[in-house]
């Protein structure tokens, strides 16, 4: 097989991945909302993934390097079938295990999610095994996008499948032994494309000839990385400004969805419309809008503009709500209208932020360190999706709805700080 027929293939297979993770996005908080959980307990199961995702990738970045890069793929999404197939069988399983309801295993199967969650690691070190260096960074922007267009086409089938028309269809045609609720079908969807994305990696795929070994650090020495990378003069206040600008949004996600069910009665369907919208926006900047603007503007530019943006818009958020002033549009009453206001420039703040974060601490990198610099951003990235939604569940139950929104848009002037420290010699024109 060719070399782009084998990309192709590995985006395909990145892409229905990411997909079966993104049906789940509009699911979780509200599922375990279902189950009795409050939402700083949902916020804990939203951030479980991330955490073993931190402590499991470097087991499974050895194990590619020593067993294969094509059976720790087929292990990793093996284990997004089986996590979604628990989801969705929750309700039925948890009194068999004994437990009063079934939050326990939402966060068992959520868990080893997270756990086997090493696709995009082990994603990129194949691409690094079948490209030359001069090839890489396009094969790399091709599993971006996978990334990123499952995260926009996931919610959007999950509110598909769990409308009221799909769920009185399937009622009526499935065995009355399976559950058909919002939360259960798009847990089995999401469960059934990993599987048929397992049969499709399973016969295409190769194994590739591997260049040279990915040494992936333990959880324990990326911590000290961090620390090393937070306190170096060259791109320490870059590291910090990513991750806090990740801690941020990440409370933003976490909490989004409970804000639209407590305040305007959203359920699995609205909040995936919602959600769909935010990530074509982001997808657009990403995809079509971040080169122009970065050519003409330069990435400090673009991250000090978006980082400002963020600042009023994600404060604003949960007050937009009440905003009387904002007209219905048909069935969306004003509260909906008026966020889906303010999500467009938070959207687009962000993707301006995250891309030119990234680009940043790409470009006051060594040559040879700018796989390091990745896994830095990487690490950072998954250590505030942990916290983030902890912390900022624990606020909205704790203080008031409001509070984490607030607290999220207030930690973008840090970062406003941060990046007014980075020397303007270490950042490159933009006609570099």
């Amino acid at each position: 097989m060719g070399r782009r027929r084998v990309v192709g293939t590995l985006f395909l297979v990145v892409f229905i991945d990411l997909l079966g993770f993104g049906i789940l996005i509009p699911v979780i908080p509200l599922y375990a909302k279902f189950f009795g959980a409050n939402e700083f307990v949902g916020s804990l199961l939203i951030a479980t993934y991330s955490l073993f995702q931190f402590v499991g990738a470097p087991i499974l970045g050895r194990l590619s390097d020593e067993r294969g890069r094509r059976p720790v793929l087929l292990l990793s999404i093996t284990g997004s079938v089986v996590a979604w197939t628990l989801f969705g069988v929750a309700g039925e399983l948890g009194p068999l295990l004994g437990a009063t309801n079934g939050l326990v295993v939402l966060f068992a199967a959520r868990a080893f999610a997270g756990a086997m969650g090493g696709n995009i690691a082990t994603a990129n070190a194949y691409i690094a095994d079948i490209t030359p260096p001069s090839e890489r960074a396009k094969g790399l922007g091709i599993l971006g996008a996978a990334f990123g267009l499952g995260f926009v086409f996931g919610p959007a089938i999950s509110g598909i499948v769990s409308s009221p028309f799909a769920l009185d269809v399937l009622r009526d045609l499935l065995p009355s032994v399976v559950p058909v609720t919002e939360f259960t079908i798009p847990s089995f969807t999401a469960a059934a494309l990993s599987a048929a994305n397992l049969g499709l990696a399973f016969v295409v795929l190769p194994e590739p000839r591997r260049r040279e070994t990915s040494v992936e650090a333990s959880a324990g020495s990326r911590l000290r990385q961090l620390y090393d990378a937070v306190t170096a003069p060259d791109i320490g206040s870059l590291v910090a400004a990513f991750f806090l600008a990740s801690f941020a949004f990440s409370a933003f996600e976490s909490q989004f969805i409970f804000l639209t069910n407590d305040q305007l009665g959203y359920g699995t369907t609205a909040n995936a419309i919602l959600l769909t919208y935010i990530g074509v926006v982001i997808a657009i900047v990403q995809g079509g809008l971040i080169g122009p603007l970065t050519d003409r503007f330069g990435e400090y530019r673009l991250a000090l503009t978006g980082a400002a943006i963020q600042v009023v818009t994600l404060a604003a958020v949960p007050f937009s709500l009440s905003w009387s002033f904002v007209p219905s549009i048909g069935p969306v009453d004003s509260g909906g209208v008026a966020l889906a206001a303010v999500s467009t420039p938070l959207a687009f703040g962000n993707a301006l932020t995250n891309v030119s974060l990234n680009a940043l601490v790409s470009l006051n990198a060594d040559e040879d360190e700018q796989g390091g610099a990745f896994g830095l951003t990487q690490s950072a990235a998954s250590l505030a999706r942990t916290f983030g939604p902890a912390a900022a569940g624990l606020l909205y139950v704790a203080v008031a709805y409001w509070t984490p929104f607030v607290v999220a848009g207030v930690l973008f002037v840090p970062i406003l700080v941060l990046l007014g420290r980075v020397a303007r010699a270490q950042v490159r024109p933009a006609t570099e």
